[in-house]
């Protein structure tokens, strides 16, 4: 939890970067870790003008299940399933692994839709 201290008889609590874990919340890194994913679905179907309708096409969901993405209702969608609708929109996710204690190369994994496309094709 965060330190609080008072200003002018106001409490002011400084953030841990947080919100999640500052509200105590259960799994606060993996709700911080889905709610960016979500908001960087959001971000790249504004900038497409895409409706709800459209989106959920080509993402193969539901509209509501999109109404819940853009408005944070996030407990039904994992981060695989939303890394998974970031990559339908032609978006490249790349998770980096590096370990804190040795001083050792960063290894990445990278995930889009052409990669995948890729590797099925040398696969096959």
């Amino acid at each position: 939890m965060a330190k609080a201290k008072e200003i002018d008889n106001t409490t002011v609590t400084k953030s841990s970067g947080n919100v999640f874990a500052d509200m105590g919340l259960p799994n606060p890194e993996e709700r911080l870790l889905k709610a960016r994913l979500a908001s960087m679905i959001y971000d790249v179907t504004e900038a497409r003008a895409w409706t709800q309708q459209h989106t959920a096409e080509v993402l193969g969901i539901a509209q509501p299940d999109v109404s819940n993405i853009v408005n944070g209702r996030l407990k039904n969608f994992s981060v695989e399933r939303l890394i998974h609708f970031l990559s339908r929109l032609d978006q490249r996710v790349t998770i980096t692994v590096q370990d804190e204690i040795e001083d050792t190369p960063p290894q990445e994994i990278i995930i889009s839709t052409k990669s995948m496309e890729r590797e099925a094709i040398t696969q096959y």
